[in-house]
């Protein structure tokens, strides 16, 4: 048995003696310590010491599959999802044995306290003295975060070998949950990597392949995707699951374990300003008692940590975030990464894979005290959160949120059903009504803020969240010395807004007859007058038409597409875009294949026994064009950016349907292109695809493109084709809009020398003086960004007469001229421009009118270019259909042969 604190390290002198061997001290120590040996350890499961070797997936897996099958009246493993590539995703639970024996029972407690609509305080009261703590730790969000993962294995290590005293009340009083691995794909990629790299020892020079990932690095999931951003908007399948297991158990605290740089120390909370107004202080108190009580462990240990400096609370789509809003309170934990077994840091000490175990591993335990220790004020918060939202949602200023619903039904039905997922309820109404002197029709969906969510369904549907003004005004005197502002993340992230659907607030209570939405994304589609004797019409109102046009193509389907409004003799008035679809274009099956494409995508076909419209074209006019297969390519590996390629790649495959070939640079520069009608350049990252492709990359996808092909570039990539003395695009990237005099030419004798003639300056001179010359436009974070829509054309069919878009960076391109293609989205005039969160002032006035979607023919080709990414963390829902129209519609009206 141990019970003697033991430092956690690595002697870097035994690594040259040794080669690839190591020593690693017993891990994990913690003071008082008596252990049962019986327990197994990783050596005897795995077949090597804790700290020693990086654990892959199923390593992991494996070791807590074990515990739970010797230890099942203390553990409990609960798999909640699977990952992209099957990995399984799960949880334990860990407990004394009576409380696992009860383990159901506590946990429908928990939700009981969470509804407190129906249950009352007095029954609150009763469950709460009966109710211990729970604690939910989150191991490795991101795959190359290392330590998380390892030190889980510790952590359930300890909880079942030691006997002690202050280990036994931790049982008692509290639920243990461990979630050991949230991104399974991403750290295998990881893994796999990393000892591909190493040698004879590990390298401890940042400089080392060991210490520099490959494209795409470990970070994020299979799709590319950093999940640590993911939680209000639930596009990928380990995040989803997540959200439904927390809401089985509501955790009082969730820790979100991650790494960060090598050169720091370690972060726990407080966090950093700004907080977002919807956080209560009541929940902030508890984060500094955690942050103390991890303060009082880590000073023992003699272990270095910040607080308050970075991560902040605002944006609340992290891990550390969204469970703030359902009443628990959650908390970021950052370990200083060796990103690999030992790393060398810029002051000369070597931060290793065991420091970090061994760190996480303290933090966990003091937090797992502090909840032992504080389990009833926890628990009465808890419940006390949950009815404060009820009643401020009664009194709110706006009690009800009302989706009148009267266009893109696809988009509605996905996001009541991403809110429904959250614990919001949302209902459908099934007659007409009306509410604050509007009148609704049948199928609108009213939200009643006075719900134990209300917090949450605030910071999702409010237009905008605002920053405190102290902190906005800390971030203007940075900037103006030139120095960076400390705003972490994007501050707007309105999903009306950004799902492009309009929304209405009544000060009232709107009672409806109405259902209740639920968690289905997509519901059935289906042929209505299955026997019509023409054929069928499906309407281009969102991404059920798009998502079913991707899937008819791929099964033959032989469809015409409208680039202009049309009514049929039936009355109907059909958008541009719309899709008809003739029984003498297609074979015997079409109905039985329609119904099973309609089913599964969602669309409603409408049967039409005459071709006859009574206003615009017919179906065998030039304006209808007939759709063609599509294949599309994209460009995959640096200079990339992961994430715009993981996004782009996401919403092609997994929301239109779209396959999509990645193909890498050094392929692109010679490729046999004619396989592909459509090709995609994510933005870039860290470099140009000037240098990546070259020359010959540039002049093979310009002749493609002449030749019929579509270039589609998102983002910075667009700055590829303005590229070249004779550019694919005739637009140019603007410097910063500046007010400064012109530099003096008169005197060109004294600009060669190192001096020049004397001024006499005032204040607003000197400053015009500090204003640096053709400088970039300042970063912008994020905000929301209205663009007005040209509906004249194809490619904005579905499309609404104004759009939202996220807008990061600072990339502003000028517009087309007329006689070179169109603008056809444009960023609003300056004062309408910013629809939601914070922007500065001169970005705003530039970005200005200037060009969100261009439009230019280059041969028998087009190029799109979307100066912004349409599919920016999958979550800009409204623009998908933009993209679905360049991929889609856009083939078919190039010029290729066929």
């Amino acid at each position: 048995m141990r019970s003697n604190i033991r430092r956690t390290f690595i002697l870097s002198a035994i690594f040259a003696a040794l080669g690839s061997s190591f020593t690693v001290s017993a891990l994990p120590e913690f003071p008082g310590s008596q252990y049962n040996n019986s327990v197994p350890d990783t050596q005897q499961v795995l077949g090597y010491k804790l700290g020693s070797r990086i654990s892959e997936p199923a390593a992991i897996r494996q070791y807590f599959m074990t515990l739970a099958a010797q230890y099942p009246q203390q553990l409990k493993l609960v798999p909640y999802g699977e990952s992209w590539q099957g990995r399984q995703l799960f949880y334990v639970v860990i407990g004394s044995a009576q409380n696992i024996a009860r383990l159901d029972q506590l946990e429908q407690n928990m939700r009981r306290l969470a509804d407190p609509v129906n249950t009352s305080e007095a029954d609150a009261k009763a469950l709460i003295a009966q109710q211990p703590a729970s604690v939910w730790i989150a191991n490795t969000l991101h795959g190359n975060e290392l330590s998380p993962a390892e030190s889980s294995m510790a952590l359930a290590w300890h909880l079942l070998a030691d006997q002690s005293e202050f280990t036994a009340n931790i049982l008692a009083n509290t639920l243990v949950y461990i979630d050991p691995l949230q991104n399974p794909d991403g750290h295998h990629r990881f893994v796999s990597r990393y000892y591909a790299t190493a040698g004879m020892e590990h390298s401890d020079d940042r400089l080392s392949a060991e210490q520099n990932e490959p494209w795409p690095n470990g970070r994020s999931n299979h799709y590319l995707f950093d999940m640590n951003r993911d939680w209000i908007s639930l596009t990928q399948p380990e995040n989803r699951g997540r959200v439904k297991a927390l809401q089985r158990v509501y955790p009082l605290l969730f820790v979100d374990s991650h790494e960060m740089g090598g050169d720091m120390t370690y972060y726990f909370s407080p966090e950093a300003e700004p907080y977002n107004p919807h956080i209560q202080q009541a929940q902030r108190e508890v984060l500094n008692w955690v942050g103390q009580n991890n303060a009082k462990w880590f000073d023992r240990f003699g272990y270095h940590y910040f607080t308050r400096e970075i991560f902040d609370a605002f944006y609340p789509g992290y891990g550390a975030s969204w469970p703030l809003y359902q009443g628990s309170i959650a908390m970021t934990y950052e370990m200083a990464s060796a990103r690999g077994h030992h790393y060398r840091r810029s002051d000369g000490t070597v931060v290793t894979f065991a420091d970090g175990i061994q760190r996480n591993f303290v933090a966990f335990m003091a937090t797992l005290e502090t909840a032992s220790q504080r389990a009833k004020p926890l628990l009465q918060r808890f419940y006390q959160y949950r009815k404060d939202a009820v009643a401020q949602g009664r009194k709110a200023k706006t009690r009800s949120y009302i989706f009148p619903a009267s266009r893109d039904k696809a988009g509605h039905q996905r996001l009541t059903a991403l809110l429904t997922e959250q614990g919001i309820k949302v209902t459908q109404a099934t007659k007409a009504f009306s509410a604050c002197g509007t009148d609704y029709q049948l199928g609108a969906y009213v939200i009643d803020s006075a719900q134990s969510t209300y917090h949450l369904l605030r910071t999702l549907l409010d237009s905008d969240v605002p920053m405190d003004q102290p902190f906005i005004k800390q971030q203007e005197a940075l900037r103006a010395n030139n120095l960076p502002d400390q705003i972490y993340d994007v501050t707007a992230w309105s999903l009306p807004l950004m799902f492009n659907l309009e929304m209405n607030e009544c000060s009232r209570s709107v009672n409806v007859e109405g259902v209740t939405v639920t968690e289905q994304r997509i519901l059935p589609g289906s042929l209505t007058r299955p026997d019509a004797s023409y054929g069928f019409i499906l309407p281009w109102d969102g991404m059920d038409a798009a998502r079913f046009a991707a899937e008819a193509l791929k099964a033959g389907v032989v469809m015409r597409s409208s680039d202009l409004p049309f009514t049929h003799q039936n009355g109907t008035r059909y958008p541009s875009g719309s899709l008809i679809i003739a029984r003498a274009d297609n074979n015997a099956e079409l109905n039985q294949t329609l119904e099973k494409l309609a089913a599964l995508s969602g669309a409603v076909l409408q049967g039409v026994d005459s071709s006859w419209h009574t206003d615009g074209p017919n179906a065998g006019s030039a304006n209808m064009v007939r759709l063609q297969p599509v294949k599309v390519a994209m460009l995959w590996d640096e200079p990339a950016s992961s994430l715009s390629a993981g996004s782009a790649r996401f919403v092609l495959e997994r929301e239109l349907g779209q396959p999509v070939t990645a193909i890498r640079p050094a392929q692109l520069k010679q490729a046999d292109l004619s396989r592909y009608q459509v090709l995609v350049l994510p933005a870039s990252a860290g470099g140009s695809y000037q240098q990546a492709l070259g020359e010959a990359g540039y002049n093979n996808i310009r002749h493609w493109t002449e030749r019929g092909g579509v270039l589609i570039t998102l983002g910075n990539a667009t700055n590829f084709a303005l590229s070249g003395e004779t550019p694919l695009l005739a637009s140019k990237r603007e410097y910063k809009a500046t007010d400064a005099p012109a530099a003096d030419t008169k005197d060109s004798k004294d600009k060669q020398k190192d001096q020049v003639a004397g001024t006499v300056l005032n204040t607003e001179q000197y400053q015009q003086m500090l204003k640096a010359k053709q400088a970039r436009p300042d970063w912008v974070p994020g905000f929301l960004a209205k663009a007005e829509v040209d509906q004249s054309h194809w490619l904005t069919a579905g499309l609404p007469a104004s759009a939202t878009t996220v807008y990061v960076g600072n990339e502003i391109y000028q517009p087309l001229a007329i006689n070179h293609g169109r603008n056809l989205l444009k960023f609003a005039g300056a004062d309408e421009v910013k629809a939601s969160g914070f922007v500065w002032q001169d970005n705003q006035q530039q970005i200005a009118h200037k060009p969100l979607l261009m439009w230019a023919p280059q041969g028998d080709g087009m190029v799109i270019s979307f100066t912004q990414e349409p599919n920016y963390r999958a979550y800009v829902n409204g623009l998908h259909i933009a993209l679905a129209n360049a991929v889609l519609l856009a083939p078919a009206h190039s010029g290729a042969v066929r």
